[in-house]
């Protein structure tokens, strides 16, 4: 079993969704967390990755077809964070993977080995998740569908005990509606050999937003006192505000671990013995961890917006709500040239870049190409990018639609009101789908049709029909932002055919 994971007397950072990344991980313990959770990760998702080393950012990372980054973790904090964070300088820095529990959503004990067993060496354990109440989690026997699985729970964790023998497993559970269903299951759990338990004090009905009871957290105490294990004490977030606060939920528990998900996706500091920090410190923190570690600007921007919380309707709450881009969120953070010297350090390229090279270097930081690492097809054929394709009966061409691009906002995209109200504003609508439609009516044309479809390597495809040719994009992730433009209620998705001529022959020119 791991030595360097104690589950006694520890603060964790519970599994959280979307929360618990890379970035916020590194911020809990930096802010002195014990061990940190990752968000849930399903079985059946994390076998469809490859395990790539990557030397740019000096993480792990589990990429899943589609060029997505499932699952990302570093070896340590490196000197780049000590020159931000000067306070990292009195701490031992110790390597995530060290202290880092990668938890799993699972149904089946076979599965469950298999993803274990692909991410062991980079995690310092496994945790199986049975608490969670999310209807797919219980339509695919999973989550709080396992409390009332008391055989399967026991295949499961017996299965990864055997198999894991040099790695510490634990699970997650909630409370069963009465005491006797409760210990009855916390001891198959405790038989099982498992490291530790993990109890979240609500009931699989209940929602985070109402508090754990004293009768809940008499139950929990009454756990603790019954297994030999340790049990790490989930649910007390509404009562903990900071570091302060743990003590009493720990007496009131009989526990020596604490787990803590909403106060610390609001304020990471919440594990400082120092007292909580500064909303926008905080938020300047998490970035630069961020920044260092590739996160996507999808989950950056979640995150903050979860961290500011209460303060979104402030002037710099605001300022990062408004901010569309990678830099624009570390300009709101006074930080931008901390991220524009990064990416150029990684990159190693000059300063000559403009901040739009830099963004689209930055993403690239944070995922894949879907095809990277696959062998071509023809022996000897090298990508040939930005130019045209064939497949099939379709034309691919490798373009790149970012709306910021453009001077007119997204919700602004040509559909059959605008087209009705004010055709000459359409006209002068630079959008590319809005001149594709003007080129049609300039010469006659039937309008363009718009499908929309998953892609086989994960992502969706954008199919354009225009005059008997289709044409899609080489990239399924950039086709997001032209999935927003098909979504609205253009003349080829809702119209019928006979409002299309009507309003062709409207627009067609007067001779």
């Amino acid at each position: 079993m791991s030595k360097s994971l104690k589950y006694s007397n520890s603060l964790v950072l519970a599994p959280m969704v979307r929360i618990g990344t890379l970035p916020s991980r590194l911020l809990a313990l930096h802010y002195g967390a014990d061990i940190v959770y990752s968000e849930e990760l399903i079985d059946h998702k994390i076998l469809t990755c490859r395990r790539i080393e990557n030397e740019k950012l000096g993480t792990v990372d589990f990429v899943a077809p589609g060029g997505r980054v499932i699952f990302r973790t570093c070896s340590q904090v490196s000197l780049y964070i000590f020159s931000m964070i000067p306070s990292l300088k009195f701490r031992v820095l110790t390597q995530e993977k060290d202290r880092v529990v990668f938890q799993m959503g699972t149904s089946d004990p076979v599965r469950a080995l298999q993803a274990a067993q692909l991410v062991e060496r980079d995690v310092a354990g496994i945790d199986i998740n049975m608490g969670c109440p999310k209807p797919f989690s219980i339509k695919g026997g999973m989550g709080a569908a396992l409390l009332r699985n008391p055989d399967n729970v026991r295949n499961i964790l017996t299965t990864l005990v055997k198999g894991l023998p040099h790695k510490p497993i634990t699970c997650k559970i909630r409370l069963l509606p009465t005491e006797e269903e409760t210990l009855s299951l916390v001891k198959v759990i405790e038989s099982t050999g498992v490291a530790a338990l993990g109890v979240h004090g609500r009931l699989q009905g209940q929602r985070p937003r109402e508090p754990v009871t004293s009768a809940q957290a008499a139950l929990i105490k009454k756990i603790s006192a019954t297994v030999s294990i340790p049990v790490i004490a989930n649910g007390g977030s509404l009562d903990i505000k900071s570091y302060a606060d743990v003590l009493p939920f720990k007496e009131t528990t009989g526990c020596t671990s604490v787990m803590i998900a909403r106060a610390a996706q609001w304020n990471m500091s919440v594990f400082s013995p120092n007292g909580l920090r500064p909303t926008k410190e905080v938020v300047r923190e998490y970035l630069r961890f961020a920044i260092k570690y590739g996160n996507s600007i999808e989950n950056i921007k979640f995150c903050l917006m979860t961290t500011l919380h209460k303060e979104q309707e402030t002037e710099f709450g605001q300022r990062v709500k408004k901010a569309k881009s990678m830099f624009e969120i570390c300009a709101a953070c006074d930080i931008e040239e901390e991220f524009k010297t990064h990416v150029r350090s990684v990159a190693k390229i000059s300063d000559q870049k403009t901040v739009l090279e830099l963004e689209e270097l930055y993403r690239s930081l944070t995922r894949y190409d879907p095809l990277e690492g696959a062998e071509s097809d023809v022996e000897g054929e090298d990508e040939q990018p930005n130019k045209k394709q064939k497949t099939s009966d379709e034309v691919v061409m490798d373009v790149f639609f970012v709306s910021r691009d453009y001077k007119l906002p997204v919700s602004h995209v040509f559909n059959v009101k605008s087209y009705l109200c004010n055709p000459c504003w359409v006209l002068q609508s630079k959008y590319p789908k809005n001149l594709i439609n003007n080129y049609c009516v300039r010469n006659k044309l039937s309008l363009p049709e718009y499908t929309t479809r998953k892609a086989p390597n994960g992502g969706f495809l954008s199919v354009l029909s225009l005059e008997k040719t289709k044409y899609t994009f080489t990239k399924p992730h950039v086709t997001r932002f032209f999935e927003t433009l098909t979504k609205s209620n253009t003349l080829s998705v809702r119209s019928t055919k006979r409002k299309q001529n009507k309003l062709l022959h409207s627009l067609a020119p007067k001779h």
